[in-house]
Protein backbone atom coordinates (compact mmCIF):
# COMPACT_ATOMS: atom_id res chain seq x y z
CA UNK A 1 0.00 0.00 0.00
CA UNK A 2 1.15 3.65 -1.17
CA UNK A 3 2.41 6.41 1.61
CA UNK A 4 0.62 9.78 1.27
CA UNK A 5 1.78 13.11 3.28
CA UNK A 6 -0.75 14.48 5.23
CA UNK A 7 -0.37 18.00 7.61
CA UNK A 8 -1.60 17.50 10.90
CA UNK A 9 -2.89 20.08 12.77
CA UNK A 10 -1.33 19.62 16.36
CA UNK A 11 -2.66 22.05 18.71
CA UNK A 12 -0.72 25.39 19.55
CA UNK A 13 -0.14 26.40 16.19
CA UNK A 14 1.25 23.62 14.93
CA UNK A 15 1.19 21.83 11.86
CA UNK A 16 2.61 18.50 11.55
CA UNK A 17 3.78 16.49 8.01
CA UNK A 18 3.34 12.88 8.00
CA UNK A 19 3.83 9.90 5.79
CA UNK A 20 0.63 7.70 6.16
CA UNK A 21 -1.27 4.95 4.75
CA UNK A 22 -3.47 5.63 1.72
CA UNK A 23 -7.03 3.89 2.47
CA UNK A 24 -9.00 3.24 -0.90
CA UNK A 25 -12.66 4.30 -0.45
CA UNK A 26 -15.47 2.21 0.90
CA UNK A 27 -19.03 1.93 -0.09
CA UNK A 28 -20.25 5.41 -1.32
CA UNK A 29 -16.88 7.12 -1.23
CA UNK A 30 -14.50 8.60 -3.47
CA UNK A 31 -11.16 9.59 -3.36
CA UNK A 32 -10.06 13.04 -4.36
CA UNK A 33 -6.35 13.08 -5.02
CA UNK A 34 -6.09 17.09 -3.94
CA UNK A 35 -4.69 19.91 -6.09
CA UNK A 36 -4.95 22.71 -4.25
CA UNK A 37 -6.44 23.92 -1.28
CA UNK A 38 -6.96 27.74 -0.09
CA UNK A 39 -6.48 28.26 3.57
CA UNK A 40 -9.97 30.25 5.10
CA UNK A 41 -10.81 32.52 8.05
CA UNK A 42 -12.14 29.21 9.42
CA UNK A 43 -8.45 27.61 8.85
CA UNK A 44 -6.67 30.54 10.56
CA UNK A 45 -9.19 30.72 13.84
CA UNK A 46 -7.90 26.64 14.40
CA UNK A 47 -4.25 27.88 13.59
CA UNK A 48 -4.48 30.54 16.62
CA UNK A 49 -6.26 28.24 18.50
CA UNK A 50 -9.61 29.05 18.71
CA UNK A 51 -11.25 26.06 18.02
CA UNK A 52 -9.02 23.52 19.82
CA UNK A 53 -12.12 22.34 22.02
CA UNK A 54 -13.90 21.52 18.52
CA UNK A 55 -11.28 19.54 16.25
CA UNK A 56 -8.78 18.63 19.35
CA UNK A 57 -4.83 18.21 18.45
CA UNK A 58 -4.41 15.59 15.74
CA UNK A 59 -6.68 16.57 12.96
CA UNK A 60 -6.07 17.12 8.97
CA UNK A 61 -7.69 20.51 7.69
CA UNK A 62 -8.69 22.36 5.09
CA UNK A 63 -11.68 22.35 2.57
CA UNK A 64 -11.09 24.83 -0.14
CA UNK A 65 -9.86 22.48 -2.53
CA UNK A 66 -9.81 21.43 -6.11
CA UNK A 67 -8.30 17.97 -7.38
CA UNK A 68 -9.15 14.64 -9.69
CA UNK A 69 -10.77 11.27 -8.93
CA UNK A 70 -8.59 9.09 -8.06
CA UNK A 71 -10.80 6.06 -7.21
CA UNK A 72 -14.62 5.35 -6.54
CA UNK A 73 -16.06 3.11 -4.34
CA UNK A 74 -18.74 0.42 -4.37
CA UNK A 75 -21.82 2.35 -5.06
CA UNK A 76 -20.69 5.13 -6.68
CA UNK A 77 -22.06 6.63 -10.04
CA UNK A 78 -20.98 10.14 -11.64
CA UNK A 79 -17.89 9.95 -11.14
CA UNK A 80 -14.19 8.35 -12.66
CA UNK A 81 -10.64 8.69 -12.50
CA UNK A 82 -9.29 11.36 -13.54
CA UNK A 83 -12.33 13.40 -13.41
CA UNK A 84 -11.88 17.34 -12.05
CA UNK A 85 -13.93 18.05 -9.40
CA UNK A 86 -14.20 20.25 -6.22
CA UNK A 87 -15.79 18.90 -2.49
CA UNK A 88 -18.67 20.96 -1.13
CA UNK A 89 -17.31 20.26 2.19
CA UNK A 90 -21.00 19.37 4.11
CA UNK A 91 -22.15 15.82 5.66
CA UNK A 92 -26.06 16.32 6.46
CA UNK A 93 -27.81 14.10 8.78
CA UNK A 94 -30.78 13.59 6.57
CA UNK A 95 -33.44 13.22 9.59
CA UNK A 96 -33.21 16.38 11.64
CA UNK A 97 -36.40 19.22 10.99
CA UNK A 98 -33.68 21.56 8.77
CA UNK A 99 -32.79 18.32 6.31
CA UNK A 100 -36.56 17.28 6.41
CA UNK A 101 -37.39 20.35 5.29
CA UNK A 102 -34.94 20.63 2.53
CA UNK A 103 -32.55 22.69 4.91
CA UNK A 104 -29.28 20.19 4.40
CA UNK A 105 -26.43 23.10 4.66
CA UNK A 106 -27.74 23.78 7.86
CA UNK A 107 -28.49 20.57 9.07
CA UNK A 108 -29.10 20.88 13.31
CA UNK A 109 -26.22 17.80 12.97
CA UNK A 110 -24.04 19.10 10.21
CA UNK A 111 -20.83 17.98 10.02
CA UNK A 112 -17.86 20.28 8.01
CA UNK A 113 -15.42 18.26 6.29
CA UNK A 114 -12.10 19.42 7.33
CA UNK A 115 -13.01 20.32 10.65
CA UNK A 116 -15.31 17.70 12.41
CA UNK A 117 -13.73 15.28 10.33
CA UNK A 118 -9.97 15.44 8.33
CA UNK A 119 -9.90 17.56 5.29
CA UNK A 120 -8.62 18.15 2.42
CA UNK A 121 -4.30 19.27 3.38
CA UNK A 122 -3.29 15.85 2.50
CA UNK A 123 -2.30 14.04 -1.13
CA UNK A 124 -5.64 12.14 -1.11
CA UNK A 125 -9.01 12.94 0.79
CA UNK A 126 -11.60 10.00 0.59
CA UNK A 127 -15.34 11.98 1.21
CA UNK A 128 -18.77 11.13 0.43
CA UNK A 129 -19.69 10.63 -3.11
CA UNK A 130 -22.72 13.16 -2.79
CA UNK A 131 -20.39 15.77 -1.61
CA UNK A 132 -18.76 15.87 -5.10
CA UNK A 133 -19.10 18.29 -7.97
CA UNK A 134 -17.56 17.69 -11.62
CA UNK A 135 -15.66 20.56 -12.64
CA UNK A 136 -15.00 21.93 -16.22
CA UNK A 137 -12.48 19.93 -18.10
CA UNK A 138 -10.56 23.40 -19.24
CA UNK A 139 -10.90 25.01 -15.66
CA UNK A 140 -7.22 25.61 -14.11
CA UNK A 141 -7.25 23.58 -10.66
CA UNK A 142 -5.39 26.65 -9.08
CA UNK A 143 -8.55 29.15 -10.06
CA UNK A 144 -11.06 25.84 -8.85
CA UNK A 145 -9.92 26.12 -4.93
CA UNK A 146 -11.67 29.48 -4.90
CA UNK A 147 -15.24 27.37 -5.41
CA UNK A 148 -16.08 26.96 -2.60
CA UNK A 149 -15.48 30.17 -1.04
CA UNK A 150 -17.59 31.67 -3.91
CA UNK A 151 -19.93 30.12 -3.44
CA UNK A 152 -20.45 31.67 0.13
CA UNK A 153 -20.76 35.00 -1.79
CA UNK A 154 -23.08 33.46 -4.05
CA UNK A 155 -25.61 32.08 -1.38
CA UNK A 156 -25.03 35.53 0.68
CA UNK A 157 -25.84 37.53 -2.40
CA UNK A 158 -29.46 35.14 -3.32
CA UNK A 159 -30.32 35.56 0.51
CA UNK A 160 -30.01 38.85 0.40
CA UNK A 161 -32.20 38.85 -3.07
CA UNK A 162 -29.59 41.46 -4.66
CA UNK A 163 -31.13 42.90 -7.67
CA UNK A 164 -30.45 45.01 -10.82
CA UNK A 165 -30.13 48.91 -10.08
CA UNK A 166 -29.60 48.58 -6.22
CA UNK A 167 -27.16 50.30 -3.64
CA UNK A 168 -25.13 47.71 -1.93
CA UNK A 169 -22.31 48.35 0.77
CA UNK A 170 -20.21 45.59 1.41
CA UNK A 171 -18.38 45.88 4.75
CA UNK A 172 -15.36 44.00 5.16
CA UNK A 173 -12.55 43.40 2.21
CA UNK A 174 -11.46 40.39 2.73
CA UNK A 175 -11.67 37.18 0.34
CA UNK A 176 -15.15 36.75 1.07
CA UNK A 177 -16.25 40.36 0.97
CA UNK A 178 -14.20 40.85 -2.29
CA UNK A 179 -16.09 37.73 -3.98
CA UNK A 180 -19.65 39.06 -2.34
CA UNK A 181 -18.98 42.42 -3.78
CA UNK A 182 -17.99 40.10 -7.33
CA UNK A 183 -21.16 38.67 -7.08
CA UNK A 184 -23.49 41.61 -6.40
CA UNK A 185 -21.68 43.12 -9.18
CA UNK A 186 -22.40 40.62 -11.47
CA UNK A 187 -26.34 40.87 -10.21
CA UNK A 188 -26.55 44.11 -11.65
CA UNK A 189 -25.54 46.06 -8.08
CA UNK A 190 -23.92 49.54 -7.77
CA UNK A 191 -20.89 47.82 -5.10
CA UNK A 192 -19.22 49.83 -2.90
CA UNK A 193 -16.84 48.24 -0.31
CA UNK A 194 -15.91 49.59 3.23
CA UNK A 195 -12.13 48.41 4.31
CA UNK A 196 -9.40 49.75 6.73
CA UNK A 197 -6.54 48.04 5.15
CA UNK A 198 -4.81 50.13 2.40
CA UNK A 199 -3.39 47.36 -0.05
CA UNK A 200 -7.28 45.55 -0.05
CA UNK A 201 -8.63 48.83 -0.50
CA UNK A 202 -5.95 49.19 -4.00
CA UNK A 203 -7.27 45.41 -5.38
CA UNK A 204 -11.18 46.71 -4.76
CA UNK A 205 -9.86 50.09 -7.06
CA UNK A 206 -8.20 48.07 -9.55
CA UNK A 207 -11.27 45.69 -9.80
CA UNK A 208 -13.73 48.52 -10.57
CA UNK A 209 -15.06 48.92 -6.97
CA UNK A 210 -15.93 52.09 -5.06
CA UNK A 211 -14.36 52.30 -2.07
CA UNK A 212 -14.51 53.80 1.27
CA UNK A 213 -12.08 53.91 4.56
CA UNK A 214 -13.84 54.09 7.56
CA UNK A 215 -10.54 55.38 9.23
CA UNK A 216 -10.98 58.67 6.73
CA UNK A 217 -14.70 59.28 6.54
CA UNK A 218 -18.25 58.85 7.96
CA UNK A 219 -18.95 55.97 5.73
CA UNK A 220 -22.48 56.02 6.27
CA UNK A 221 -22.67 59.70 5.50
CA UNK A 222 -20.77 59.04 2.42
CA UNK A 223 -23.38 56.50 1.31
CA UNK A 224 -26.34 58.21 2.06
CA UNK A 225 -25.05 60.89 0.48
CA UNK A 226 -24.52 59.34 -2.58
CA UNK A 227 -27.72 57.81 -2.99
CA UNK A 228 -29.88 61.05 -2.33
CA UNK A 229 -30.46 59.93 0.95
CA UNK A 230 -31.85 56.98 0.83
CA UNK A 231 -28.81 54.68 1.97
CA UNK A 232 -27.70 51.25 0.79
CA UNK A 233 -30.65 49.33 -0.32
CA UNK A 234 -28.45 45.70 0.38
CA UNK A 235 -25.25 45.34 3.21
CA UNK A 236 -23.26 42.49 3.96
CA UNK A 237 -21.31 42.74 7.18
CA UNK A 238 -17.92 40.45 6.62
CA UNK A 239 -15.77 42.24 9.42
CA UNK A 240 -16.74 40.98 12.22
CA UNK A 241 -16.14 43.72 14.04
CA UNK A 242 -17.93 46.00 16.11
CA UNK A 243 -17.84 48.81 14.20
CA UNK A 244 -18.52 46.98 11.47
CA UNK A 245 -21.97 46.49 12.96
CA UNK A 246 -22.81 49.93 13.37
CA UNK A 247 -22.15 50.76 10.32
CA UNK A 248 -24.24 48.03 8.75
CA UNK A 249 -27.51 49.78 10.50
CA UNK A 250 -26.09 53.84 10.32
CA UNK A 251 -25.75 53.13 5.90
CA UNK A 252 -29.07 51.05 5.86
CA UNK A 253 -32.06 52.47 3.42
CA UNK A 254 -35.68 52.38 4.95
CA UNK A 255 -36.80 48.63 4.41
CA UNK A 256 -33.27 47.50 3.59
CA UNK A 257 -31.86 44.23 3.78
CA UNK A 258 -28.21 43.66 6.09
CA UNK A 259 -27.31 39.82 5.64
CA UNK A 260 -24.79 38.96 8.67
CA UNK A 261 -21.94 36.96 6.96
CA UNK A 262 -19.20 37.25 9.58
CA UNK A 263 -18.69 35.22 12.16
CA UNK A 264 -18.09 37.37 15.54
CA UNK A 265 -15.95 36.04 18.37
CA UNK A 266 -18.52 37.92 20.62
CA UNK A 267 -22.18 39.14 20.61
CA UNK A 268 -21.97 42.53 19.05
CA UNK A 269 -24.17 45.27 20.19
CA UNK A 270 -27.13 46.17 17.36
CA UNK A 271 -28.98 48.84 16.99
CA UNK A 272 -32.58 47.63 17.01
CA UNK A 273 -34.62 50.96 16.88
CA UNK A 274 -32.88 51.93 14.04
CA UNK A 275 -34.60 48.52 12.63
CA UNK A 276 -37.49 49.65 13.98
CA UNK A 277 -37.50 53.09 12.41
CA UNK A 278 -36.35 51.63 8.79
CA UNK A 279 -38.11 48.28 9.13
CA UNK A 280 -34.87 46.63 8.43
CA UNK A 281 -34.26 43.13 7.72
CA UNK A 282 -31.23 41.16 9.27
CA UNK A 283 -30.65 38.01 7.25
CA UNK A 284 -28.23 35.37 8.28
CA UNK A 285 -26.08 33.17 5.84
CA UNK A 286 -24.13 30.33 6.73
CA UNK A 287 -22.97 27.96 4.00
CA UNK A 288 -24.13 27.24 0.56
CA UNK A 289 -27.04 25.28 -0.80
CA UNK A 290 -26.00 22.80 -3.87
CA UNK A 291 -27.00 25.64 -6.25
CA UNK A 292 -24.94 27.92 -4.86
CA UNK A 293 -21.87 25.57 -5.65
CA UNK A 294 -22.90 24.51 -9.15
CA UNK A 295 -23.50 28.75 -9.36
CA UNK A 296 -20.45 29.29 -8.27
CA UNK A 297 -18.78 26.69 -10.93
CA UNK A 298 -20.50 28.27 -13.78
CA UNK A 299 -18.92 32.32 -12.79
CA UNK A 300 -15.57 30.70 -12.39
CA UNK A 301 -15.80 29.26 -15.87
CA UNK A 302 -17.21 31.89 -17.25
CA UNK A 303 -14.27 34.19 -15.65
CA UNK A 304 -15.28 37.19 -13.83
CA UNK A 305 -12.09 38.65 -12.06
CA UNK A 306 -12.10 35.96 -8.48
CA UNK A 307 -8.44 34.14 -9.40
CA UNK A 308 -7.26 37.99 -8.62
CA UNK A 309 -7.73 37.35 -5.34
CA UNK A 310 -5.34 34.64 -5.33
CA UNK A 311 -2.07 36.45 -3.87
CA UNK A 312 0.23 33.49 -2.58
CA UNK A 313 0.44 29.70 -3.83
CA UNK A 314 3.45 27.64 -1.89
CA UNK A 315 3.74 23.39 -1.65
CA UNK A 316 2.35 21.64 1.50
CA UNK A 317 5.63 21.31 3.41
CA UNK A 318 5.48 25.46 3.23
CA UNK A 319 1.36 24.72 5.35
CA UNK A 320 2.87 26.16 8.97
CA UNK A 321 4.73 29.34 6.98
CA UNK A 322 1.61 30.16 4.80
CA UNK A 323 -0.35 30.13 8.17
CA UNK A 324 2.62 32.43 10.00
CA UNK A 325 2.33 34.99 6.80
CA UNK A 326 -1.23 35.07 6.51
CA UNK A 327 -1.35 36.43 10.09
CA UNK A 328 1.82 38.38 9.40
CA UNK A 329 1.15 40.12 6.67
CA UNK A 330 -1.97 42.43 6.19
CA UNK A 331 -1.47 42.68 2.15
CA UNK A 332 -2.03 38.84 2.03
CA UNK A 333 -6.11 38.15 0.27
CA UNK A 334 -5.81 34.33 -0.57
CA UNK A 335 -3.20 31.66 -0.50
CA UNK A 336 -3.67 28.38 -1.89
CA UNK A 337 -1.81 25.51 -1.11
CA UNK A 338 0.01 23.31 -3.63
CA UNK A 339 -1.55 19.67 -1.86
CA UNK A 340 -0.55 17.51 -5.16
CA UNK A 341 1.95 17.71 -8.28
CA UNK A 342 -0.84 18.89 -10.77
CA UNK A 343 -0.83 22.70 -11.58
CA UNK A 344 -3.44 22.10 -14.51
Amino acid sequence: MMKIDAAYYTGNGRFELREIEDMPPGPGQVQVETAFCGICGTDLHVYLGHMEARIGNNRVIGHEMSGRVAAVGEGVEGFEPGDKVAVRPLDHCGACPACKAGHIHICHNLKFLGLDTDGAFQNRWTVPAHVLHKLPDAMSLDHAALVEPLAVAVHDVRRARVSVGEDVLVIGGGPIGMLVALVARRAGARVTISEVNANRLALAEKMGFATANPKEADVAARIIDETGGKGADVIFEVSGTQPGVDLMTAAAASRGRICMVAIHAQKPQIDLFRFFWREIELLGARTYEISDFDAAIALLDEGFGAEALITDIRPLTQLQDAFKALTENPNSMKTLIRVGKEVA
